[in-house]
């Protein structure tokens, strides 16, 4: 999983920095007779007729778009393609997708479950029945406990509404799960991409296609993050493994992300949109958008195309993102898991993390305030930072007076007395038994043979849950506290039907109901914990400073989400 949220037990503060110069920022598209793919933004007032003849006149032709925001794919052969549509008055942007048609290489074999395996202690058996009140792994459930959506909490007070449409923007959702299947919107969910079996350079990315047209099922999840989001946000309460954190409402899958991890610009903005239009309340963002964790339209290290790409999925992003806020549509992002505040300057060693040109290869950026991750630092948009099970902020989670507007439990599983790793500081939620299956994870009887997954059967139905950690599983809890603040105070939708709130009061809700935590005492924090390298344990360290008042500050914003807060306001 490269551009989900979710953090490595045992990651360092940085990617390992690849020390390349300057010069090694994109060059050419492509050679001359190799189709390329683009993603071209039309001007705001350019009628989409006017905007495609633009495109053929660069040498593109359209091969899907977005007329809501002026956002189209574009494929061409014509290696001077960026420059020519540049030309274009009705054309202010365009950002290289990939090359295509490339001969595969022989496949690699994906690092499956890496970020969640390394360093785990021995597997968990939940101690004790649970009550009639509870479910059955609920006593793994640290993190519901911490934000008071408990049985005796706020599923007492507002489980949530089913009217209430929550968008999970992720790499699709298992809407067979049986924690997930009686709260899936199987006619509402959507995909949005098309699965690439290699990158531009021959490699495997997503891997052979399982479907026709390379395109998955609306309730299919071949990666895991998405399934684990949208679990974390409204398993039901029905006396199967654990609940959500609004176990009422409904799930809807907008796929944006690949099997591979990665999330590309048409996709962002199309499941944006439908979110506008379709009338969803609520989505979840765990993730940023490829191939850059910065986007700098004037960084020195970046040749002209690269700087006019990064314009250009801000711009286009930006785009989707009004038009959902602008029709309802409450917008909350992992603030992402670099260990670094966003507010300040920064070093970049991992973009573009994907490769869009042969032989492409990240290389080293400084990173200035000015540059924006997206979606997380866009306009209307909440960050959300992560805590581990004693409450302060995660080792991994990043930072920022300013930049964070509340924090939930992500997860850290080095907030232990030895900092050595343990599961239980993770966040438990539904996993596919079909990936669990296809990992290895499972005896031959069903039971689990690692100790990050977990079984729970009621009767002869058995379900999957897994312990991983991240920002990316920080944001689906403030995303339950907002759906359940959208089914304890919204009204009628005229438009759409169901329930709706306006984001501006639901966020008002959210940040003035958090439990406020000042910054810890010093404010300097070095955080230290062990990782396990070749077979030894290693000591790692980060240090981070936190800036603010108690009210609002850089690792918790206005404090950490509450459920039960929110819902008796």
């Amino acid at each position: 999983m490269r551009r989900a949220l979710i953090s490595a037990a045992c990651a360092v503060a940085t990617m390992t920095a690849l020390a390349a110069p300057a010069s090694a920022a994109p060059g050419p598209s492509h050679t001359k007779g190799e189709e390329s793919e683009y993603v071209v933004l039309y001007r705001e007032d350019v009628h989409p007729s006017r905007a495609r003849r633009a495109v053929r006149e660069a040498g593109g032709k359209v091969v899907h778009e977005n007329r809501d925001v002026g956002v189209a794919t574009v494929r061409s052969k014509n290696p001077g393609f960026v420059r020519a549509a540049m030309r274009e008055r009705e054309l202010e942007g365009v950002a290289h997708n990939r090359v295509i048609g490339k001969a595969p290489k022989p496949a690699k074999k994906k690092a499956a479950k890496i970020e969640e395996t390394v360093g785990s202690k021995a597997a968990i058996s939940p101690a004790g029945k649970p009550s009639k009140d509870t479910e059955p792994l609920a006593d793994l459930q640290w993190d519901m406990k911490q934000i008071g959506a408990t049985a005796d909490g706020s599923y007492k007070k507002e489980p949530g509404d089913k009217r209430v449409l929550v968008g999970i923007l992720d790499t699709g959702v298992d809407g067979s799960h049986p924690d997930i299947k009686p709260n899936f919107n199987r006619k509402l969910s959507r995909n949005f991409t098309r699965d690439i079996p290699t990158d531009g350079n021959g490699d495997e990315l997503d891997g052979p296609c399982e479907f026709a047209s390379c395109v998955d099922p609306v309730d299919w999840d071949d990666n895991d993050h998405g399934t684990h989001v949208a679990s974390t946000i409204a398993s039901p309460r029905n006396g199967l493994g654990m609940a959500g954190v609004a176990p009422n409402v409904s799930i809807v899958n907008l796929r944006v992300g690949q099997d591979s991890g990665y999330f590309f610009l048409q996709p962002t903005v199309d499941g944006l949109t439908y979110a506008g239009k379709t009338g969803i309340d609520v989505v979840n963002m765990s993730y940023y958008v490829d191939p850059w964790l910065w986007n700098c339209v004037d960084n020195p290290a970046d040749g002209p195309e690269a700087r006019l790409e990064q314009a250009t999925i801000i711009k286009a992003t930006q785009r989707a993102l009004n038009f959902a806020h602008e029709r309802g549509v409450t917008l909350i992002s992992a603030a992402g898991n670099d260990f670094v505040d966003y507010t300040k300057t920064n070093t970049d060693t991992g973009s573009p993390g994907f490769p869009s040109v042969p032989g492409e290869k990240p290389y080293e950026r400084t990173i200035p305030p000015s540059c924006v991750s997206m979606p997380s630092e866009g306009d209307h948009v909440i960050p959300v930072s992560a805590t581990g099970p004693s409450g302060r902020k995660s080792y991994y989670s990043s930072f920022g007076d300013g930049y964070v507007a509340v924090a939930a439990p992500g997860g850290d599983k080095v907030d232990t007395p030895d900092q050595r790793p343990d599961d239980r500081g993770g966040i438990w939620a539904a996993y596919p038994e079909r990936l669990a299956k296809a990992r290895g994870e499972l005896n031959a009887d069903g039971t689990p043979n690692v100790p990050y997954v977990i079984q729970s059967c009621k009767g002869d139905d058995c379900a999957y849950y897994q312990s991983i950690q991240g920002t990316s599983m920080a944001a689906p809890h403030a995303v339950g506290v907002a759906a359940l603040i959208v089914s304890k105070y919204g009204h009628r939708d005229r438009r759409n039907g169901g329930l709706t709130l306006s984001p501006r009061r639901v966020e008002q809700i959210l940040r003035g109901t958090a439990t406020a935590k000042p910054c810890p005492s010093p404010r300097t924090v070095e955080y230290v914990w062990y990782a396990q390298s070749g077979g030894e344990w290693q000591k790692r360290t980060s240090t981070q400073t936190c800036e603010g008042s108690k009210e609002r500050n850089g690792f918790f914003g206005n404090g950490v989400v509450n459920a039960l807060n929110a819902v008796q306001h």
